[in-house]
């Protein structure tokens, strides 16, 4: 038998007996130990005994009741102190995260959308939810869903929205996508353009896996081209910068500023949107915060994104 199996046995059968053992050593006095932790003073001595039998050691010399400490009790003690001080320090933790006016909110997005759209909700929130903190996660759709799978993050807003069996994800709204070329381009004159005049160009994207990348080379797809990518990165305000050193074409959702070197066309066709979404982990429980910024997100529906 391992030892690992060994010691999660044994864990799983002293941790409630700690407490009790705390306690008799704090007051040296079985009864009002017992007193004070408000359990029957039978209860405590039995508590006491197995763990002792459990353990193999004597942790206490006894005189009537009153209990002193062997040198294995006082070592063991200091162990066990340590050990509920830190349960006791991760229950407030989780308490006050899961407290309705002012708890936590992890909370994953979208580089693109760092800029405005996430400062704007959480200030919006705020004014109803003043002291609800907020963990914030910015990164692309897929690292974001595994993070949602291990319990780091309680929402995310994504796109593409999701379809899996073990989220829930629902639409909030849809973001055009622009064709963005150098400022001196072929096509700079223009204000609308189909994507397909774009087929001989080079383009920047995202690196293969974000949810941009995928939009971008289905959207060519459809118009009748593969495009052809001269760089790849993983932020779309540097595809910005690479369009505007005259290195490719882009298809990127509006910038939250303008930026010089670019111009930004409408592409008439094929349609060019994105559609954004929040997800959350099927059947997980919400604390009272999360209910409340998940109630506010989906209030959003249609609005969530400027025109």
């Amino acid at each position: 038998m391992s030892h690992t199996g060994d010691t999660e046995d044994i864990v799983t059968l002293l941790a409630p007996r700690l407490a009790h053992f705390a306690g008799a050593a704090r007051t040296e006095h079985v009864t009002r130990a017992a007193q004070e932790m408000r359990i029957p003073q039978s209860t405590l001595s039995r508590s006491l005994a197995r763990l002792e039998a459990d353990l193999g050691v004597d942790l206490f010399a006894r005189r009537g009741r009153t209990v002193s400490l062997t040198r294995a009790g006082r070592t063991f003690l200091a162990s066990v102190e340590r050990a509920l001080a830190e349960i006791g320090r991760a229950a407030d933790e989780v308490r006050a995260d899961a407290d309705p006016a002012a708890g936590k909110v992890a909370f994953g997005f979208l580089h693109t959308m760092g800029a405005e759209t996430v400062p704007g909700l959480i200030q919006a929130f705020h004014a109803d939810h003043p002291h609800v903190r907020f963990s914030l996660v910015q990164n692309y759709s897929e690292a974001m869903l595994e993070r949602l799978r291990a319990g780091e993050l309680d929402l995310c807003l994504t796109s593409p929205v999701p379809d899996a069996p073990d989220l829930v994800a629902r639409r909030l709204d849809e973001q055009k996508l622009r064709l963005v070329v150098p400022a001196h381009h072929r096509l700079a004159g223009r204000r609308r353009v189909r994507l397909a005049e774009a087929a001989d160009e080079s383009f920047v994207t995202l690196e293969p896996g974000y949810g941009l990348r995928r939009i971008t080379d289905a959207l060519c797809r459809e118009a009748g081209f593969t495009p052809r990518v001269a760089f790849e990165g993983e932020e779309a305000e540097t595809l910005r910068g690479l369009v505007a050193a005259g290195l490719g074409v882009a298809l990127l959702p509006p910038p939250p500023v303008p930026r010089p070197g670019v111009v930004e066309l409408t592409v008439t066709a094929p349609r060019a949107v994105r559609e954004i979404g929040v997800a959350w982990l099927d059947g997980h429980p919400d604390t009272p915060p999360v209910a409340a910024f998940k109630k506010f997100l989906l209030s959003k529906r249609g609005k969530l994104l400027p025109d």
